[in-house]
């Protein structure tokens, strides 16, 4: 018996996800933990769960997560677009909904890196004229 599966990359700011959605009662796995223990906070999970429930596919697919890099706000946001994609390999006919909510656009906001001369990205050192 061949095991469907459908994957999906996401990534946001520093974090990368590699996510695999398998038919099953959904249970969702973020590197082998439970994603109730990985994530603490409730308003990240829902974040998570935001694809599947726009394509209301909340216990149709079992999800398998790796990622690494960044904090849990931006490896929530980057397992958000993973799901997202492999939701569209899934079923194409998902593609218009997820595109709709925003699921299968990539945030490209990342931190600006230091200039020198200058203590951080854009404050300047204070200014004298004498």
């Amino acid at each position: 018996m061949a095991l469907t599966q459908y994957y999906g990359t996401g990534r946001r700011k520093t974090s990368v996800a590699r996510v695999y959605l398998r038919p099953g009662k959904g249970n969702i796995v973020v590197n082998r933990t439970p994603m109730e223990t990985y994530f603490d906070r409730a308003s990240v999970k829902q974040v998570l769960q935001q694809p599947l429930a726009v394509t209301e596919n909340l216990e149709s697919y079992d999800i398998l997560v790796n990622v690494c890099g960044g904090g849990k706000t931006g490896q929530a946001g980057a397992i958000r677009l993973g799901i997202a994609r492999a939701l569209c390999e899934a079923n194409p006919e998902n593609r218009s909904v997820l595109k709709k909510g925003g699921f299968l656009t990539r945030d490209a906001r990342k931190v600006e890196r230091k200039k020198y001369g200058q203590p951080g990205a854009r404050k300047k050192f204070q200014f004298s004229k004498r």
